[in-house]
């Protein structure tokens, strides 16, 4: 019989397993390897037997005895027969020598030597937890239960075969999946009207990598970028960042406007398949009237097609890349907003010398992207999952957002937005005159989150603008969570009512 005192160490040490989250193999044999590792498993160290190791655990003897087993096979424990398990010294923990810092400088002034200067910069950030949130409206998140994970998790085991390892797990010197190439020239991007070859194809960690990549290659100081307003505030700081100036460019219900500041442009970021944030479409006279003036300045356009498959209302447009004559334009776009934003997987089109240029700097930047999750996604399009995910996405998002117009047309009558075609999220102006930042921290306390619309300004915005997305937001919660919203709007409209007319 163990003492009590022993038996609460190892309750201590193998805290009861979490039934929700990793195996209970896994879950026992970290718990054993991270106490052996840390010291407090001293080697030579009887350890209980597998029926003890079950009870204290909490978990079968089948699975005790399987992790000794694996254990032992790992070299991290000793099985000694009618003896038991003890824990083995062949696996030792990293030691450095001490050496003292007594006497050493100071450290340096980090906020003096860095030079970036990040409050400069407007950013879009969420609350810690924000996930657990009852009603989160925000976007560029994915919906878990949409993703068809026991699909990608057969592609994924198919890119972990040997052969498949031995292709993308070696130093590639900045090459790309051959086969996510093909199937982004043959499935992808036809249904943006563009044709290209693999030498036009570079992959990137996501788009906002990409465009920090061409900010890489064309910005200099003083170099005039065109940046939608309001639009993608990350593209506003890239450029900035890298000492260009950043000229704001007026958006109406064509997109872009043809106006006097974009004729002073080197070059223009813009979002034409749905504008961020308003999701406006670009209209065919736009798009064309855009790349003559291109043409006729002599510029180049940096088109960013971040939500590119999912129109639901109406035929979606080709990309400007499909109808640029000129190669003036290098494109942007992205699988993760489909998949999962996590994965980092994106992509550029652009002519053959610029992709040689960007790919050296991808190269001195992160040498070669992940071959995993490439070959991974590049199986998930050609088995044909990818198809039937955008299918089932278009109409998930087509259906929420039924269910939200309805919602703020009842419950925020007042408010001004346009009727979402494609994507996953509304632009929309509050009524009346709310503090932006109150209404966000009162809607925070109650479970509401949004996106504030100033981040996406250039300057002050001087309309009360906020963004809903939909992409993650469970159908059921929408109109309860804009119910809520609405309460709290008139709230805080009537507050705002109330100041304004006691000054």
């Amino acid at each position: 019989m163990r003492s009590s005192d022993h038996e609460l160490m190892w309750q201590q040490l193998l805290a009861k397993p979490a039934h929700n989250a990793a195996p209970l193999q896994v879950q026992l044999r970290t718990a054993l390897v991270n106490a052996i590792l840390d010291g407090r498993l001293p080697v030579g160290l009887r350890l209980p037997s597998g029926r003890e190791l079950a009870q204290l655990a909490g978990v079968s003897r089948n699975t005790a005895v399987l992790v000794y087993d694996r254990l032992v096979a790992d070299g991290y424990l000793d099985a000694r027969p009618r003896d038991g398990y003890f824990v083995c010294g062949a696996i030792e923990r990293a030691q450095v020598a001490r050496v003292s810092t007594q006497g050493l400088p100071e450290p340096p002034d980090w906020n003096e030597r860095g030079r970036l200067r990040q409050g400069e910069m407007r950013w879009l950030d969420r609350p810690a937890g924000w996930r657990s949130f009852r009603y989160p409206f925000v976007f560029g998140q994915f919906d878990p239960k949409l993703f068809p994970l026991s699909d990608w998790r057969e592609c994924s085991r198919q890119a972990l075969e040997v052969a498949a390892v031995e292709s993308w797990g070696q130093d590639g010197e900045g090459s790309d999946s051959a086969l996510l190439v093909d199937q982004l020239i043959r499935r992808v991007l036809p249904r943006r009207g563009i044709a290209a070859t693999p030498d036009q194809i570079l992959l990137t960690l996501g788009t906002q990598h990409g465009l920090f990549l061409l900010a890489e290659l064309f910005a200099r100081p003083g170099m005039i970028v065109g940046v939608e307003n309001p639009g993608y505030m990350d593209a506003r700081n890239i450029f900035a960042r890298h000492e260009a100036r950043v000229l704001p460019l007026p958006v109406d219900e064509n997109g872009v406007e043809m106006s006097a500041p974009l004729a002073q442009c080197d070059y223009v970021y813009c979002t034409p398949s749905h504008q961020c944030p308003t999701g406006v479409t670009m209209s065919t006279d736009r798009r064309v009237a855009l790349l003559e003036h291109a043409a006729r300045h002599d510029q180049v356009i940096f088109e960013d097609d971040y939500d590119p498959e999912t129109q639901y209302i109406g035929q979606p447009l080709p990309a400007l890349k499909a109808i640029d004559k000129g190669d003036r334009v290098i494109y942007l776009s992205s699988l993760s907003k489909l998949l999962s934003p996590g994965l980092r997987l994106g992509y550029i089109v652009a002519p053959a010398p610029v992709i040689s240029r960007l790919r050296v700097l991808r190269r001195l930047m992160i040498r070669q992207a992940p071959g995993n999750n490439q070959l991974t996604a590049a199986l998930f399009i050609q088995q044909g999952h990818y198809d039937r995910l955008l299918h089932r996405t278009r109409a998930t998002l087509s259906e929420r957002a039924g269910v939200l117009t309805e919602a703020l047309a009842c419950h925020i009558p007042d408010a001004q937005f346009r009727l979402p075609h494609g994507g996953s999220s509304v632009w929309m102006r509050l009524p009346g005159r709310p503090d932006p930042a109150a209404l966000r921290a009162a809607c925070i306390a109650q479970g509401v989150l949004f996106d504030p619309g100033a981040p996406f300004f250039h300057d002050a915005m001087t309309e009360p603008y906020i963004r809903l997305g939909f992409s993650s937001i469970p159908l059921e919660r929408i109109e309860p969570g804009i119910r809520e919203l609405g309460r709290l709007v008139v709230a805080h409209t009537r507050r705002a009512a109330k100041s304004a007319l006691r000054q």
